[in-house]
């Protein structure tokens, strides 16, 4: 996850971690892929904003705390066995940021 986020402005935070999910995790099911997104945007607390586009500059769109944890999503969904996280929390609010450190921490303590 990078620190400025490279994400398709006219997609929303699910059709990101779908077509994150779908591109990387061909071993998964539709269905699979479908919860999984769900799980990751509950937990990311993105439910709210999941079918909203994600914007940019000219395009009006989620906030940026919510483009963050997107960017994050995209990765989490993966379920990937290495994650590289450059500044994770920039641009999150103090009880975002804690909730993705918890999250984050979780996942490590499953590893």
């Amino acid at each position: 996850v990078t620190q400025d986020d490279a994400l398709q402005a006219t997609q929303t935070p699910r059709e990101a971690m779908t077509f994150a999910a779908a591109l990387r995790r061909p071993d998964l099911t539709t269905e699979q892929v479908n919860l999984k997104v769900e799980e990751t945007l509950g937990v990311l607390k993105l439910l709210g904003s999941a079918d909203k586009m994600i914007g940019d500059a000219v395009i009006r769109g989620i906030s940026g705390g919510e483009k963050k944890r997107t960017a994050i999503g995209v990765e989490l969904v993966t379920d990937p066995i290495l994650l590289f996280l450059d500044e994770p929390t920039t641009g999150l609010d103090s009880t975002s940021a804690h909730d993705v450190i918890g999250h984050l921490k979780k996942i490590a303590s499953k590893s």
